[in-house]
């Protein structure tokens, strides 16, 4: 005990009180990772951002940076600020559902697409299952612009399933946003519920994600960080908010793009994901339905998440044990878990403002995340030796 603690221990002892002292919090230095963060706003890799940090059960970092515009008399970013997740809604929404849906029955992973969409067939898609969907083996393209020849939700199925496939289900991974609308519209067709409402009822109302939310109202527009102008929405009724433009032809929710949140929302879901499923006496996933869904299996892909890959290329960079899962969406988000290490990385930023075509945050993405294990003083995983 520190000679002042213990004074003053010993001083409201006498004096007849009682006193609980403060439990030593780990400090670590997270000034080399605030200026790299500071530094990429400056350089335009993107305008603002929100970052947290989780290690060993507790957020040891959580700050903004920059700007919900590059104007320098915009709103600055804040860790209640709003981000469009783009394809994190592919992990955080539909996978999170699935996982429910599967350790209940309702949702059979080797079960083919056809069973729960029966317009979903020929040209070889009666072989494709739920769980080549969630790999992104199923062999369907990886993405298209659907308002080029579909003005409604039905057509947009209906183009997907009478396309030809690529390759032969099970045979090789290409990531397909395709994939996750399917599976988007199998959770409604199962539950008899919107995907956006699954999701509230089961996880963003009881763990108290409030910020969490499809088709955000007009009430919370100025939180949300905002995207680069859709030049090439061809009709005339109203477009959703939403960055990706099939997203918006699918009204706004859809199970590959949508959701938007904050860091301090996807706080609880990661912490729940690293707790086993269970927060505050309630389990919301088992044990043993994360542990199939993360496993490896030798594929190059977990069901629903991406896993570090181990030829040094990975944008959770070199800290990251091979245990590891994560997920990027299209804006600029990022969510990666370390359970070896018990380390998560929540990302979110607008890099997409005010254009898609800046693509700095590639090289940015394995620097934040070697910059954290290097504050935190991990090692480095060992390569694999090829």
């Amino acid at each position: 005990m520190q000679s002042g603690h213990f004074f003053l221990a010993s001083f409201l002892i006498l004096a007849g009180l009682s006193t609980v002292l403060p439990a030593k919090v780990p400090s670590y230095d997270f000034i080399p990772l605030e200026r790299v963060v500071n530094n990429a706003v400056k350089e335009g890799v993107f305008p603002g951002a929100s970052l947290a940090v989780i290690y060993k059960n507790k957020v040891v970092f959580h700050k903004a940076f920059g700007k919900l515009t590059y104007d320098q008399h915009s709103t600055p970013a804040d860790t209640t600020t709003m981000y469009d997740l783009a394809s994190l809604t592919k992990a955080v929404v539909t996978t999170c559902i699935a996982m429910q849906l599967v350790e209940r029955d309702s949702l059979n992973l080797q079960a083919p697409v056809s069973s729960y969409l029966p317009a979903f067939t020929g040209k070889g898609k009666d072989k494709i299952t739920i769980e080549h969907l969630l790999r992104h083996t199923s062999g369907l393209r990886a993405h298209t612009l659907f308002s080029k020849t579909c003005s409604t939700p039905r057509q947009l199925f209906s183009t997907i399933a009478s396309d030809t496939l690529l390759s032969k289900p099970g045979t090789k991974t290409l990531y397909s946003d395709l994939g996750f609308m399917l599976l988007g519209r199998i959770i409604e067709t199962i539950t008899g519920s919107t995907l956006d409402a699954n999701f509230h009822n089961r996880f963003a109302e009881p763990l108290g994600m409030k910020s969490t939310m499809f088709i955000p109202p007009q009430s919370v527009t100025t939180r949300i960080a905002p995207v680069e102008k859709d030049t090439l929405w061809p009709f005339t009724v109203p477009r959703p908010l939403v960055h990706d433009q099939n997203a918006a032809l699918l009204g706004g929710v859809a199970g590959h793009a949508g959701l938007y949140s904050t860091t301090a929302d996807l706080i609880n879901l990661v912490t729940m994901l690293m707790n086993g499923g269970r927060v505050n006496n309630h389990t919301y996933i088992h044990p043993a339905t994360l542990k199939r869904f993360f496993a490896k299996n030798e594929s190059e892909r977990a069901l629903g998440w991406d896993i570090r890959s181990s030829d040094g290329h990975s944008s959770a960079g070199e800290y990251y044990s091979n245990s590891s899962y994560g997920h990027l969406g299209y804006t600029g988000t990022s969510i990666w878990i370390d359970p070896e290490n018990k380390l998560a990385v929540i990302f979110l930023s607008n890099r997409v403002y005010p254009s898609s075509a800046n693509i700095k945050i590639r090289s940015f993405r394995p620097l934040l995340h070697n910059t954290v294990g290097s504050c935190l003083g991990l090692k480095k995983t060992a390569e694999k030796v090829h």
